[in-house]
């Protein structure tokens, strides 16, 4: 599906099975997102992979708010992982990866300090 939004540092301009498009750069796998224009790959590529490192790693870019798009479909992860986000006082949304993308392109166009922790579709 192919995304546009004006006026954001980075964009995530299109994805799909196996595959974002953020800007110019083709990733892979799972990936960090961040609006000030940090593109990470990031090694869960399910989400029982995801771990507290993973979820300290998106923290340690200091947003306001996190999408964590858990592919396909929505799915939440386990009380504990989700404790560092409270602890950190951060607004933390969980969708599918779909919706996730959608979402930080919007927040970043607002000039929002947004960052996506996206898990591969398929």
């Amino acid at each position: 599906m192919k995304l546009h939004a004006d006026g954001a540092t980075t964009r995530i301009t299109s994805y799909g099975p196996g595959y974002f498009a953020i800007g110019d750069r083709i990733v892979r796998q799972g990936v960090i997102v961040c609006a000030d224009g940090t593109v990470e790959t990031w090694s869960p590529a399910v989400l029982a992979d995801l771990d507290e490192g993973n979820v300290r790693r998106i923290i340690s870019h200091g947003p306001e708010v996190v999408l964590l798009g858990t592919g396909a479909r929505q799915q939440f992860p386990p009380p504990e992982l989700l404790r560092p986000f409270v602890e950190s006082g951060l607004g933390l949304e969980v969708m599918d990866t779909a919706a996730a993308c959608r979402t930080f392109n919007v927040l970043a166009s607002e000039n929002r300090e947004v960052v996506a922790g996206l898990l591969p579709i398929g």
